[in-house]
């Protein structure tokens, strides 16, 4: 293979997504005094922006972080050791925040899943129905599994927890969801939503958020678990001045501006027709290619991703690596209980029909030539789709 090879790179897992030309051009503008006017104008505006996104009017705190540096302000925010926290088993990044409530002392209650479906909100319902002593202090779901491409109903988790009259905290996990799947904070009653900078919102890793509710702020004034980068009283006393309590990620504040700006002008609801509408594509190219799709309830289909499960005796890996050789393209490897066995197609972000056509028939090519045994035409059921559906 030569060191050099023509053409752009198809980055189409779920996430870090494409970062757009205008977003990067916002990010490498020259760094300013984050202690100055200038950034202080640039905070203010930006933390503003924000809260649309995730359709709250309540504040929107922003670290220097990955999500689960945000997953990890969530919980020590507003629990205290030992608290026992409602968690449901959906794929593998509420695997991974179910170890992490684990190792800062909290004492989780996990409901299995089998990694095909979201949060089943009747059995939240029933669990908390069976707490009256309330020894259940949070309910804590992922809205978009992004290792299985399942995406959980989170109205009905939250309506589920309001039949069982129950105090618990909700807090939700968006990290993959929020500006590619519909989401709402404030109307949804979540109390803490989790979410980062390297998916919907189109910009590189190393923005962590936390929007807050009336409840979970309240809950933040009483909670004993230690915290000092994490602390919400350092940003909520500084923002409103544009400041920081420390040294914040200036330039990427600059791109989350200007992410802010492209989703409001495409308009958010648009902007989640058009993932839907890329997902039922894949889904149809999929099901032409005479493969499974890894989520199994239609109600949950993700609009962010799709995982593409392999028939028996056919590595997922090893496709992915012939897509990746021969057609310079990164596709999501199955993560956990199904590497292996699925790779995910990523459909998220700044994204387009063309690059859609494209992604599909580098995945199709590469299922042939890994010898897959499937059904040829996925990329024109999609193309028939899409233009049909314009």
């Amino acid at each position: 293979m030569s060191g050099h090879r023509a053409g752009p790179h198809f980055l189409q897992i779920p996430g870090p997504s494409n970062v757009p030309g205008r977003i990067l051009r916002a990010i490498e503008r020259p760094t300013i005094d984050h202690r100055g006017p200038m950034f202080q104008e640039l905070a203010k505006t930006v933390l503003a922006k924000i809260k649309p996104i995730f359709k709250t009017t309540n504040p929107v705190i922003i670290f220097p972080s990955s999500g689960t540096g945000a997953w990890e302000a969530a919980l020590v925010n507003t629990l205290s050791p030992g608290d026992r926290v409602l968690m449901v088993e959906t794929g593998q990044f509420s695997t991974l925040w179910v170890e992490l409530a684990t190792r800062i002392g909290l004492d989780p209650e996990v409901i299995p899943g089998d990694w095909r479906r979201g949060v089943p909100p009747e059995v939240v319902d029933e669990r908390l129905s069976r707490d009256p002593e309330h020894r259940i202090k949070a309910v804590c779901v992922v809205h978009n599994e992004t290792s299985t491409g399942a995406t959980s109903r989170i109205a009905e988790v939250r309506s589920a927890i309001d039949r069982a009259k129950h105090p618990a905290l909700f807090l939700v996990d968006t990290i993959s969801g929020l500006a590619s799947a519909d989401y709402r904070h404030d109307e949804w009653g979540v109390d803490v939503t989790i979410t980062g900078s390297q998916k919907g919102l189109m910009l590189p890793p190393g923005l962590g958020f936390n929007a807050v509710s009336d409840k979970a702020i309240a809950a933040s004034k009483t909670a004993k678990t230690s915290r000092s980068y994490w602390d919400w009283g350092a940003q909520l006393g500084q923002n409103p001045s544009g400041n920081f309590p420390y040294t914040p990620a200036t330039n990427l504040l600059y791109g989350l501006n200007e992410a802010c700006d492209m989703l409001m002008d495409e308009g958010l609801d648009n902007v989640f027709a058009r993932h839907e509408r890329h997902a039922e594509a894949t889904r149809r190219a999929v099901r032409h290619w005479g493969l499974e799709i890894q989520c199994e309830d239609a109600r949950e289909y993700s609009p962010v991703l799709t995982g593409v499960v392999m028939p028996d005796g056919h590595d997922a890996d090893a496709v992915r690596r012939v897509i990746l050789e021969n057609f310079d393209m990164s596709l999501g490897a199955g993560l956990g209980k199904v590497k292996g066995r699925m790779f995910r197609i990523g459909h998220l972000g700044d994204f387009n029909d063309l690059l859609l056509c494209g992604t599909l028939a580098g995945c199709e090519m590469g299922l042939r030539m890994a010898g897959v045994p499937i059904q040829t035409g996925g990329v024109q059921m999609a193309m028939d789709y899409l233009t049909g559906n314009a």
